[in-house]
């Protein structure tokens, strides 16, 4: 199975994809990759640094949404990239996730970087049940 794929013909101005998963938290661990790899060729990015995140939402598309949008702003404001995530959904009346995400410091001489993500946008953005698991259509704002 796939871990994501671009959509070209989605969104002209800006990084769709879509996301899959056979678990909640592979799709939300390549939801991530794919968020990444937008940003930065995440082969180069070593597990250098580690950050222990964890979110609660009412529902599992806000729930992915705040996660991604975490991602975007450690790259903004502590100038952090990651490659790998290790996370732990749980489901009850509010979702909650639990989330080590392994990177290192973002450094334009040792790593290819692509789009500068400014945001992920709630446009056409939902998570779906599959007969294979998951999926999750993903609009970022770059």
């Amino acid at each position: 199975m796939e871990k994501f794929k671009f959509l070209e013909d989605i969104a002209t101005a800006d990084i769709a994809f879509q996301a899959y998963g056979k678990t909640l938290e592979e799709l939300f661990q390549n939801a991530a990759l794919a968020v990444s790899e937008s940003m930065v060729n995440t082969k180069q990015i070593k597990g250098k640094v580690k950050k222990e995140l964890s979110f609660t939402a009412d529902t599992l598309d806000n729930l992915l949404f705040d996660f991604l949008s975490e991602i975007i702003f450690l790259k903004d404001s502590d100038g952090l990239l990651f490659s790998q995530f290790d996370l732990t959904i749980t489901e009850n009346k509010t979702k909650k996730l639990k989330a080590v995400l392994h990177g290192e410091p973002l450094n334009p001489q040792k790593q290819e970087l692509r789009a500068d993500v400014k945001a992920v946008t709630l446009h056409m953005f939902e998570i779906k049940k599959t007969a294979k698991g998951f999926e999750a259509m993903v609009i970022l704002d770059i």
